[in-house]
């Protein structure tokens, strides 16, 4: 009878042993197929890397960077020029402009062609 049980016994355990390897077989398998999904979903989204990243972060401060010392330089520039002239410099309005154009386009036969619609 020892024998039997010892029978049954090393029959369960082989058994069990099996059934852990089948269970780490499918858990691997399923890590497996998860990666592989997400792997892919990543991929559709369209993301960019670490390194890509950091590349646009540097070239976006160094654009603001500029930009800020330009907007000072402007700056000075429009206070020099307030202060050395200010009588000199004639504000240009929309109104002078068109006031400009007509009398340059007045003298166009063209003008005169397209204002009245007939032919000189």
């Amino acid at each position: 009878m020892s024998q039997a049980r010892e029978k049954i016994v090393d029959d369960f355990v082989k058994l069990m042993m099996g059934a852990v390897g089948t269970a780490q077989g499918m858990q691997e398998e399923a890590a497996s197929l998860v990666r592989s999904r997400l792997e892919t979903t990543i991929r559709k989204l369209d993301l960019v890397s670490r390194e890509e990243f950091d590349v646009v972060a540097e070239m976006a401060q160094k654009a603001r960077q500029e930009n800020e010392a330009l907007t000072k330089r402007l700056e000075e520039l429009e206070r020099g020029l307030a202060k050395n002239s200010p009588s000199t410099v004639k504000k240009v309005t929309r109104k002078n402009r068109q006031q400009q154009s007509s009398h340059l386009l007045s003298d166009c036969p063209f003008y005169r062609y397209c204002e009245s619609g007939t032919v000189i």
